[in-house]
């Protein structure tokens, strides 16, 4: 997909910071579309999905928590968080609501454009693995983003699944949460290795894994493994 065929959605009530954005990535060949506020950029999203949303959380009429939710309800298309909010909490909050990425407002424009290529390129990867891995009672599809446990479809968003699929590729391996934060998140994701954690946590929500031949297991000091028994 050449980069004149890429739409991007902006969502921020800033205007200077809504044209500083289509400036720097129109010279990068994307087409922009800015709003002002989350309903009307939800209700275009829905009518017209960009490939990218770049979204800020303080909105008027509906917050991007909100907006977040609701695309993800409809939609895996990537989507960054901008934000004047650095604590851990809203960074962590965003990632489990379906965020691809996170950054934090003043921001580099050049930075800003890094990650939206990376997170397209990331999506792109994904988009065209067709692989699919499985184990007793569970499948983890990636070329369709669907999980199947015990025969039924199991909904888990976009980071969950790949996250899941990662270390199900790599059985009995043990990684750190810096190394699943590099594989998964990307290189240049300025995360929290708490995100690891609270991924963790609502996958083994999902799959209890007590008495399957499998389970995502914590290596104490270390980080985690899907260890096969």
């Amino acid at each position: 997909m050449s980069n004149n065929s890429i739409r991007v959605m902006v969502i921020d009530d800033d205007s200077n910071i809504g044209n500083l954005i289509k400036l720097y990535m129109e010279k990068e060949g994307y087409t922009v579309e800015l709003f002002e506020d989350g309903y009307s950029g939800f209700q275009s999203f829905k009518n017209n999905p960009p490939n990218i949303v770049l979204l800020d959380i303080m909105l008027p009429r509906m917050d991007g928590w909100e907006v977040c939710r609701e695309i993800r309800k409809i939609s895996d298309i990537p989507i960054i968080m901008l934000t004047a909010k650095g604590e851990t909490f809203d960074k962590v909050l965003g990632l489990e609501l379906g965020a691809d990425d996170y950054i934090v407002k003043p921001f580099d424009p050049k930075e800003l454009v890094a990650r939206v290529k990376a997170v397209l390129r990331r999506t792109k990867q994904s988009k065209t693995a067709e692989e699919e891995i499985s184990y007793p009672n569970i499948t983890i599809n990636l070329s369709n983003y669907t999980v199947t446990y015990y025969g039924k479809e199991v909904e888990v968003p976009p980071k969950e699944l790949e996250l899941l699929y990662f270390l199900a590729t790599h059985p009995n391996k043990v990684f750190t949460r810096e190394q699943l934060l590099e594989q998964v998140w990307g290189f240049d994701f300025y995360g929290d290795s708490r995100t690891v954690d609270v991924h963790i946590k609502r996958l083994r929500e999902k799959f209890s894994s007590e008495n399957e031949q499998w389970q995502i297991k914590t290596v104490w000091g270390v980080g985690y493994k899907f260890e096969v028994k």
